[in-house]
C-alpha cells in the first residue's frame, strides 16, 4: 500500500533545524489524532497548507476536517516530517553521527536543508564570522553522494558481471543496488530517461557512474534549501551568492525564532498572529482600527513593542512572511504532491450520515502522476470497489491521473465489480 511522504529536515547543529522543525510542528491547527500509524521520537506532525476543494463549491463555512483545519478556504493538512540526525563533514566516513544520519536519511521522500545564512556558525556548528554559508549546501549534497557512490563503487565489479551473466537491463540493475535508499524502479527509470544515456551498463566508467549517483540523488531527494535567520545583517550578502548558484524554485527564505515567537505571543494574547501570515496586530493596532476592547489582547511592555516592530521591519514587511509555511509547501511542489478528498456522498461531499452538512472531513497526500487507482489503494486498501465516482457523480476510470482540480474528490463504491 503506498505510503505517507515524508520530509527530513537537515542541517548542520545550530543551523536552526530544531528551531525549524518546532515552527513547522507547534501549529495552532492542531486539532485530534493524527492519521499515521508509525510516530517515533525522530518523526514529528507538520502542516502543509494547500487550497481547499470546499472553496471551488463556496462551502468553507461546513468545512471541517478530521485532522488539521480550514480557514476560508486554506487547508493545514498534517504531514509527516523526519528529524534527521546533525551533519558535519566527513559523515560519509562516520564522523559525528554520521552513519545515523545516512541511515536515517534513506527513508525520506524530499529534503528540507536548513542553511544558517548568516554565516555565524562555521562548518561544524562552531561560532563564527564571516563563514560562506554556500558551502554548507556544497558539502552536504557531497556527502550524500559520496555515501552512495562509495557503497556503489566496493561492489561495483561484481555487479557488472551479474548485470552481464543475467543480461538485466540497467533499470533491474540499479533498482537492485539503490533499492535500500528507498528507490523503486519507477524513479529509476525516470532519472536514467533523464540523463539520456546511449551506453550500456557494462561500458561504463567511473565517471558515468558518479553521474548516474548524481542523477539518482536529483530524483530521490529533492531538497529545498530553507536559508535561515534572515533578519541578521550579515544575511542580505549571502543570501545573493547562493542565489546565483542555486535553483530559485529550491530557496526558501526564512526566519523560524521569528514564527516560534510569534506563535508563542498569539497563543499568550499578546498579538493575533496567524501562521505564514503578513500581519501581526497588537491591541493598539486594533484600537487604533476602531475595535475599542482591542481584540481582547492583552497589554505589552515597551520591550516587547519594539521587538515585535523590529521583526515587523526585519521580517515580515521585507519579505512578506517568515517564509516558514512556504518551506513545507515548496518541498511539496517538489515532489508534485497532490491533495485528494475522499466523500462517502459525491454530491453533497459528505462523509457522515444523510442530512449532516459537513463536507470534505478527510484529504490525503498522492505523489505526483498517482492515478485514480493508487489514491483508493491509499485510502481504503484491498477493500473491494465496485466503481469510482468523480465530482458531479461521473464515474472515473481507474488509470486516470489525479491532478488539482481533477479526479481529486473520489467517491469509492464497495463491493465487487
Amino acid at each position: 500500500m503506498p505510503r505517507d511522504p515524508l520530509i527530513g529536515l537537515v542541517g548542520k547543529p545550530s543551523s536552526g533545524k530544531s528551531t525549524t522543525l518546532n515552527s513547522l510542528t507547534d501549529a495552532s491547527s492542531k486539532v485530534g489524532n493524527f492519521p499515521f500509524t508509525t510516530i517515533d521520537p525522530q518523526r514529528a506532525v507538520g502542516y502543509l497548507q494547500i487550497d481547499c476543494a470546499c472553496a471551488r463549491f463556496n462551502k468553507q463555512e461546513h468545512c471541517k476536517p478530521n485532522y488539521g483545519s480550514c480557514k476560508n478556504g486554506k487547508r493545514s493538512v498534517p504531514i509527516e516530517l523526519l528529524d534527521v540526525a546533525g551533519l558535519v563533514p566527513g559523515a560519509h566516513e562516520g564522523r559525528g553521527l554520521g552513519n545515523k544520519f545516512l541511515d536515517d536519511l534513506r527513508h525520506a521522500d524530499a529534503l528540507v536543508h536548513v542553511v544558517d545564512v548568516s554565516g555565524t556558525t562555521d562548518a561544524e556548528g562552531k561560532a563564527t564570522r564571516g563563514y560562506d554559508p554556500s558551502e554548507d549546501i556544497v558539502w552536504l549534497r557531497g556527502e550524500i553522494v559520496r555515501w552512495v557512490l562509495g557503497n556503489l563503487m566496493d561492489k561495483w565489479g561484481s555487479i557488472r558481471r551479474r548485470h552481464i551473466a543475467t543480461k538485466s537491463n540497467a533499470v533491474d540493475t540499479l533498482q537492485g543496488q539503490f533499492s535500500g535508499y528507498g528507490a523503486t524502479s519507477t524513479i529509476v527509470a525516470r532519472f536514467l530517461d533523464k540523463m539520456g544515456l546511449k551506453s550500456a551498463l557494462e561500458t561504463w566508467d567511473n565517471d558515468t557512474v558518479e553521474a548516474v549517483v548524481n542523477a539518482f540523488i536529483d530524483e530521490k531527494f529533492p531538497t529545498v534549501i530553507a536559508l535561515n535567520k534572515i533578519d541578521h545583517p550579515d544575511a542580505d550578502k549571502n543570501i545573493a551568492k547562493i542565489a546565483k548558484k542555486q535553483d530559485p524554485q529550491s530557496i526558501v527564505l526564512c526566519s523560524a525564532i521569528t514564527e516560534v515567537f510569534l506563535r508563542k505571543l498569539a497563543k499568550q494574547g499578546y498579538v493575533r498572529y496567524e501562521e505564514g501570515s503578513e500581519f501581526v496586530d497588537t491591541r493598539e493596532d486594533l484600537i487604533a482600527d476602531g475595535d475599542p476592547d482591542g481584540g481582547g489582547l492583552k497589554e505589552l511592555d515597551e520591550k516587547l513593542k519594539q521587538r515585535i516592530e523590529n521583526m515587523k521591519d526585519m521580517v515580515l514587511y521585507r519579505f512578506g512572511s517568515t517564509g516558514v509555511v512556504e518551506v513545507l509547501s515548496r518541498a511539496a511542489k517538489l515532489l508534485g504532491l497532490v491533495p485528494v478528498f475522499p466523500v462517502r456522498h459525491i454530491h453533497s461531499f459528505g462523509s457522515g450520515a444523510a442530512g449532516n452538512t459537513t463536507v470534505f472531513r478527510d484529504c490525503v497526500l498522492v505523489g505526483k502522476n498517482s492515478t485514480v487507482r493508487d489514491a483508493a489503494r491509499k485510502i481504503m486498501g484491498d477493500v473491494p470497489i465496485a466503481y469510482i465516482e468523480g465530482a458531479g457523480g461521473v464515474r472515473v476510470a481507474e488509470d486516470e491521473i489525479v491532478e488539482v482540480g481533477k479526479n481529486d474528490i473520489l467517491s469509492f463504491k464497495v463491493g465487487r465489480a
